[in-house]
């Protein structure tokens, strides 16, 4: 099968299994596992800041900023369509005091008049905001990436701002922006190192020394510590090498693109706006269309009511492409 359902379907290379099988560990809970120290501290160095802390998915890391940045009784303001509001099963009313404040988001971003006008708000009887939760790049506007002059303006408001860079790193190889330059604009910053990047497991969350010392305890309170946790850092530190790679699935995502805007005219698909691996796009019938990509060997997935989405990997190559691309030309 080609599977397209996600960037999350891929499995280890065989040297990241090496490397996990061979790795040095020691008790994360007590500080004393090398490998996953190095893997922080190289992940906090790629993005330019003080500290990383280690946790077992986005979501979670997700959810850890949200609590150490959102206040009780205050809002977050995030997209409307973003990880944290539609796809995380609701996790930021059991795990924060803070409640999201949703605008739109269309074209992947916030604009910084949006975000000025809920904090203006305070003075109209609106909670106070806290904070904000940016995604870049954003999933459901198929893998958009952020502007970094409107990134810098959210910032400007001066309301700490949590990066849901999920996919940071595709945003970073797309727009040849440095990742450091995108998290100079936000407080704290999570990364997945199990989408695209090859990781069978693993986030990371970066920021000043004190906000990770905090997390640290946090994930603790969230049953995130984990012991010998050098075992799956060690593929996360293979995976942190992979970055320039994420141009191949780009390329690829591209060409899936053009099959879907040549096969649904009317779907809106515009292929000049898919600029990393996420192809996203309307359908009325998801089901059938679902069914006859799997009886043609093609895994795909969706996002939301007749949306569908493919997302290219490392374990999909060209001629998984073609596949699929023959696939979408023959499809109802």
């Amino acid at each position: 099968m080609v599977d397209l359902r996600s960037d999350t379907v891929t499995r280890p290379s065989a040297a990241m299994r090496r490397a996990m099988a061979e790795a040095e560990v020691g008790d994360d809970g007590y500080g004393e596992d090398p490998t996953v120290r190095r893997l922080e501290e190289r992940f906090a160095a790629m993005v330019g800041k003080e500290a990383a802390l280690f946790v077992p998915s986005g979501t979670m890391g997700n959810q850890i900023a949200l609590r150490l940045l959102g206040r009780p009784g205050t809002a977050v303001v995030a997209g409307r369509r973003q990880h944290v509001v539609l796809y995380e099963l609701g996790a930021a009313a059991t795990n924060s005091a803070a409640q999201l404040l949703p605008v739109d988001d269309g074209d992947g971003t916030l604009h910084p008049d949006d975000v000025a006008a809920c904090i203006a708000g305070e003075m109209h009887h609106w909670l106070p905001v806290s904070a904000v939760c940016v995604e870049n790049t954003h999933m459901a506007a198929g893998g958009a990436v952020w502007p970094l002059d409107r990134l810098h303006a959210v910032a400007a408001l001066g309301v700490p701002v949590h990066l849901d860079g999920a996919r940071l790193f595709h945003a970073s190889v797309a727009s040849g922006v440095a990742a450091a330059a995108y998290a100079s604009a936000s407080t704290t910053v999570m990364c997945c190192l199990s989408k695209g990047l090859g990781a069978p497991v693993g986030s990371l969350l970066a920021a000043d020394q004190s906000l990770v010392d905090a997390a640290r305890a946090e994930r603790k309170r969230l049953g995130g510590a984990m012991r010998q946790a050098g075992v799956i850092a060690a593929a996360g530190l293979l995976a942190l090498e992979q970055v320039d790679r994420l141009a191949e699935d780009h390329r690829r995502a591209r060409v899936l693109a053009e099959a879907v805007a040549e096969r649904w005219p009317e779907c809106g698909l515009d292929p000049d706006t898919v600029q990393t691996n996420c192809v996203v796009f309307a359908h009325d019938d998801t089901d059938a269309l679902l069914q006859h990509l799997a009886s043609e060997g093609v895994r795909a997935g969706t996002i939301a009511p007749r949306v569908v989405r493919m997302m290219t990997h490392l374990d999909v190559d060209d001629d998984g492409i073609e596949r699929a691309r023959k696939a979408i030309a023959g499809a109802p």
